[in-house]
């Protein structure tokens, strides 16, 4: 059988990394993306090739249309058409509205939400034609319950929930599948600006009673992009009954 192919943004580190890592194993294609951290990128390319599959790393701002076109155009090229599309590639910002700058505003947008747009645009034709496809949205609780001081990524995280569950309905049809994670807090160097005290006031709320770990949203994910035909257009929540 031919290999599939899975393309993740943002899988330089973290759960975009740990979601590379995961499809390799299952003898995947691996397509991985970021924007800055090219010596990262490679050195996780290099890694993933040791379990004997391929491996494209593009650098690009999947938020530019123009730079999302050309890695397509790449992953064409290499392996046709694309099995799954992982949407991972985010970034934070922590403070409050007011003091938020137009730009950074515009950043956080076209990071989390015009990059989902503008992979998905891309990836849909493929999967229609083949009538199999799954995308998978890395989203977090806060695009459910919002966050305090977190306006814009909480705005940009919910966008990604509706856009799931419009999407999944348009291409049910085609039996194109289209879930999200909806991550709690996740052991991740997002998380690392946390100071101590604060870290321990956040486990404390947390029923599980500790961080979820990038391995785990990996395996919730591979699922996801893996099985059952059914499941599609859910917001899932992975956040050890945080919320």
């Amino acid at each position: 059988m031919a290999r599939k192919t899975v393309l993740i943004t943002g899988a330089s580190r973290g759960i975009g990394k740990a979601v590379a890592f995961k499809f390799a194993k299952k003898g995947y294609n691996v397509v991985i993306n970021c924007l800055h951290s090219e010596d990262r990128l490679v050195q996780v390319k290099k890694e993933l090739e040791a379990y004997q599959v391929s491996c494209l790393s593009c650098m690009g701002d999947m938020g530019d249309m123009d730079q999302c076109q050309a890695l397509f155009e790449q992953v064409r090229k290499q392996f046709g058409t694309l099995d799954v599309l992982v949407n991972n590639a985010g970034i934070s910002y922590i403070g409050l509205l007011q003091d938020m700058s137009t730009d950074a505003w515009d950043r956080i947008v076209r990071t989390n939400l015009t990059s989902v747009f503008n992979c998905c645009k891309l990836a849909i034709p493929g999967m229609v034609e083949k009538k199999q496809g799954k995308i998978i949205n890395i989203s977090s609780v806060w695009g459910i319950s919002g966050a305090s001081c977190e306006v814009a990524y909480s705005a940009t995280k919910g966008g990604i929930n509706a856009f799931t569950k419009a999407l999944a309905k348009e291409l049910a049809p085609s039996n194109i599948q289209v879930n999200a994670v909806a991550c709690g807090a996740i052991d991740t160097e997002m998380n690392q600006f946390l100071e101590e005290d604060e870290l321990i006031a956040l486990i404390d709320e947390i029923p599980s009673g500790r961080l979820g770990k990038a391995e785990e949203v990996a395996d919730l994910v591979y699922h996801l992009g893996y099985k059952n035909s059914y499941l599609t257009g859910q917001v899932i929540g992975l956040d050890g009954g945080w919320l």
